[in-house]
Parts: structure tokens; sequence; C-alpha cells
């Protein structure tokens, strides 16, 4: 591994490796101490204010891995940026944006990065937080027993157009099953939105559905969406570094 060069980059401090597994490669960033964390960026791309995020999860006593999918790494957020990553995305074969009752193939490549991260640091599991479009990696990623703190930030995939999609966890039926049943078996699940954010669509009122008591909302009024990142909430910062020290056994 190399850590990368101090330019005034938001990934100051932050060091960069590849990642192979399950046939495909990817560049991750990684920093801090403790037990593991995953944050998966959201569309555009790992932006000022998603590092910004994973800082405050490493300031907390964990050890963050940032996996790079889409986008370039530290670049600002905007609405042209934004635009341009989309259709890249909508082709792409590692994620599935419009089906419903399926699992991103990305999804194998993610689970390996958690055991993996879990292998090395011990401890009861890895942490994974998903934002918009990789909100629902998380819950596909618990699948794996590495994953003991999955939390699902306003989670807009498969795109919220017409009443199926909009209410899909995008979770093919028998990783729907394994992750009913790790939340049963006491895996609890955190989830953030804005009530009004029409991205996230019903998937709310699926996962109260499907997982009963061991799914936590936590919901701001509005109709904004980065949760944890643009349109920042800190109670919902505050709730997610809770649950992660609560879940990790994270040394005060």
């Amino acid at each position: 591994m190399a850590t990368l060069a101090r330019t005034g980059s938001p990934l100051d401090g932050w060091t960069r490796a590849e990642y192979d597994a399950d046939g495909r490669t990817h560049d991750i960033y990684r920093r801090g101490t403790g037990p593991g964390v995953i944050v998966i960026h959201e569309i555009p791309g790992m932006t000022p204010e998603v590092i910004e995020f994973a800082d405050e999860v490493v300031a907390a006593g964990c050890t963050v891995v940032m996996p790079h999918l889409f986008g370039d790494p530290g670049r600002e957020l905007s609405a042209g940026y934004a635009a341009a990553i989309v259709p890249q995305l909508c082709v792409s074969k590692e994620f599935t944006t419009f089906a419903t009752g399926r699992t991103s193939p990305i999804a194998g490549w993610l689970r390996s990065l958690s055991r993996s991260l879990h292998d090395e640091l011990g401890g009861p599991g890895v942490g994974v937080v998903g934002m918009c479009f990789t909100g629902g990696f998380a819950l596909a990623m618990m699948v794996d027993d590495s994953v003991a703190a999955p939390v699902v930030a306003q989670p807009s995939t498969p795109f919220a157009i017409g009443r199926r999609r909009s209410a899909d966890l995008a979770l093919s039926p028998d990783d729907l099953a394994a992750v009913k049943a790790r939340a049963a078996g006491g895996c609890p699940v955190l989830g953030l939105r804005y009530a009004g954010d029409r991205a996230t669509g019903t998937r709310f009122a699926t996962l109260h559905r499907e997982l009963g008591d061991a799914f936590t909302a936590v919901e701001f009024p509005g109709s904004k969406h980065a949760t944890l990142t643009a349109h920042r909430q800190q109670e919902g910062v505050d709730a997610v570094l809770a649950f992660l020290r609560r879940r990790l056994e994270v040394d005060a």
C-alpha cells in the first residue's frame, strides 16, 4: 500500500490499495485503528462530504475502508457531475438499477472485502454504511456473518419508478431470507432518511414489515436526501456513530 501525499486533497492521510475478489478489482481507501467499518459512497462518488463523514467514523475509534466504485475520488459534488455518472451506472454489469428482486453483482466483492477486514481485525464483526444508490448494499452484505452493524442511509435502488420498484429492497429472494434470518438472530439494522425523500420510495415500510423490531428508522422532516453528507443531519450522524460503537464494541 502507498500512503497518499499531502497535497490538500480530502483524501490526505488515507491509504490507497487495490482489492481483488469475485472476478473484480476496485481501489480501496483506508484509515484509522479499531474495529472495521466499510463506508460505501453515494452518487456521484467519493465526494469531500463522504470523506468527511468517513473521517468522523475514524475519529470515533474505527478502521474505515472506503471502496471506490464509481466517480472521481475527492471530486466536489455538482449537478452536472451526478448527471454524468447515472447513465454509466445504468449500463454497468456490477449494479442492478431497475430490476426488482435482484441483488447487485457487486455484492460478492463487497462481502469478500468485509470478510477480509473482519479476519484481519477480529471483534464482533464489521460495520457497513451504504448511502443513496449504495444504501441497500449494506443489506446485501449483511447476508455474510462478518457484518454486525449494517446502516442503510436513504436507500435508492432500484430507482423508485412505480409502486413495485419503490418498495423493493434490491435483494434476491434468497438474500432477503438470509437478511431476515440474521435480523431475527440478533443483527439489527439502522436506517436513515428524510420522510419526504421520493428516491427512497416506500422501502422503509418494507423494512419495517420484513424485519420488525430489528429495524430502527431515524427519519427527518422534509424532502432532502443525503442524511449524512450534503444534507447532513447531526442527529443522524450521532445515531450512526452510536450504533457502530455499540455493535462493534468500540472502546470509549
